[in-house]
């Protein structure tokens, strides 16, 4: 059912208003015939509630056909207007077949008199009852038109979000497949063992990534499994030349963050860093948890001279993502050292428990 009566709590709500609106004609009523309030009420609040019954379905089905953004205002005007004329021509009517029914059956006790002052009285009443209808029904769908624009620009918003983490996260796995693939055709030449265990080490990291939603979170303790597939790939090309340290405190390791953010930061550390190292060096993962931030770090030994400036993929790609996740609430900040690049994630620390009512 729609209209006023669509819900119940709305019903009590809008015939709670006509009962109040009842009393007040039952008042004017006693004022302007003399009559004991008894008759006034016993009159005044059967009629009324029929009106209000009457009215909220009529001015409800009058807005939805003449909306004030589609129709003029003048059209708008005049057809409530002969409605609610209309409308309070047969309440008048209502009432003096009311007052006749209650005098015919005996009940003089419940009758007015039904003067011609109080015929015209009753006639504007209801016009201006109706016209009072018909504002509280536009305005009621005008909140309503509101709300559901609103909803959709949400809706709208959320969409645009999920596709733009999806587009950045396609912009990792083939970045990193590169690479790989380059790394697996240096070592067929000279090494085709470690080229092969490198292509399954290669197919067992998909095989675990391909699971993960670019717009899901996963745990800091997931992510740092899947960095140390990452390695374990690298390490075939490497051997000990790539070290690996991890100071992770427990309070952390629940914390959530997307999906292969520390891919590409570890990937630039053994390719613009330990690559160019005779004797190898070491990446050092840190994170930890205070209070409602998220800290992570991941520094690397580097040679004296700068490298050659690269695009820079994985590090925009990083910073893109946490700004669409987590807007200002997050960040990311790299630094070179003399013999050292660290690259320092802050992001809120949200866990499974707070992630239906936090997630971004």
């Amino acid at each position: 059912m729609q209209g006023p009566f669509s819900t119940r709590r709305g019903a009590g709500l809008y015939l709670l208003a006509w009962l109040l609106l009842a009393i007040v004609f039952a008042g004017l009523i006693v004022a302007a015939t003399g009559a004991a309030w008894t008759n006034g009420l016993l009159f005044a609040v059967p009629v009324t509630l029929v009106y209000a019954c009457a009215t909220g379905f009529s001015s409800y089905y009058l807005c939805r056909a003449y909306p004030l953004g589609e129709r003029s205002a003048i059209s708008v005007l005049l057809v409530f207007f002969v409605a609610s004329l209309f409308a309070g021509l047969l309440w008048t009517m209502l009432c003096a077949g009311w007052n006749s029914a209650c005098e015919s059956l005996g009940l003089l006790w419940a009758g007015v008199p039904m003067t011609a002052p109080l015929q015209a009285m009753i006639v504007g009443l209801g016009v201006i009852l109706y016209a009072m209808a018909a504002v509280a029904h536009y305005l009621a769908l005008e909140f309503q038109r509101a709300r559901a624009a609103e909803r959709r620009g949400l809706e709208a918003a959320l969409m645009a979000q999920d596709a733009e983490l999806r587009m950045l996260r396609t912009q990792i796995d083939p970045h990193f497949l590169f690479n790989s693939l380059n790394s697996i055709s240096a070592l067929t030449s000279i090494d085709p063992a470690r080229a092969r265990d490198m292509t399954l080490r290669l197919a067992d990291f998909f095989r675990h990534s391909l699971g993960l939603e670019a717009n899901r979170k996963v745990t800091l303790e997931a992510e740092v499994t899947l960095v140390m597939h990452f390695i374990a790939i690298e390490k075939v090309r490497f051997g000990a030349r790539l070290n690996v340290e991890q100071a992770i405190d427990a309070g952390a390791l629940d914390c959530l963050l997307p999906p292969m953010i520390l891919q590409p930061l570890v990937e630039n550390a053994v390719k613009h860093g330990i690559a160019n190292l005779t004797g190898g060096g070491t990446i050092r993962i840190a994170a930890q948890r205070a209070g409602s931030v998220l800290k992570i770090v991941v520094e690397n030994d580097i040679d004296d001279d700068p490298p050659v400036a690269g695009k820079g993929i994985g590090l925009a790609n990083v910073r893109q993502r946490l700004a669409v996740a987590y807007g200002h609430e997050a960040g990311i900040h790299w630094t070179r050292e003399a013999r050292l690049f660290r690259v320092a994630l802050s992001l809120p620390a949200l866990t499974k428990e707070l992630e239906p009512s936090c997630a971004s």
